[in-house]
């Protein structure tokens, strides 16, 4: 999809302009993610592993509130996904360790 395009789709979604920077590196794939928190925000930690070796994908620092409201925008966008395109089953879990052992 073309930046104009994803832009007016946005735009409609939200009834608000939403630019998105010509900068931004391609898309990220991620199989794995940890999750860290303090009383002010919430850190999601995007990973992509393969095999033994595994790199961060992405970093997301965001409020308690805005957290909550993503889950929920998540959940919803499942649901959609699930009734058009029938039920998708959980991934297994990575058994695999990454990093140094102290």
């Amino acid at each position: 999809m073309d930046n104009a395009k994803n832009q007016n789709q946005n735009k409609q979604a939200s009834g608000r302009q939403v630019n998105i920077a010509d900068n931004l590196p391609g898309a990220e794939y991620a199989n794995a993610a940890q999750f860290q928190f303090n009383k002010d925000e919430m850190q999601m930690l995007f990973l992509n592993i393969f095999g033994g070796n595994g790199r961060t994908a992405a970093k997301i620092i965001t409020s308690p509130g805005h957290f909550k409201r993503i889950v929920a925008v998540m959940s919803q966008v499942m649901d959609k996904y699930e009734k058009q395109h029938g039920e998708v089953k959980e991934s297994q879990a990575i058994n695999s360790e990454i990093g140094f052992k102290a």
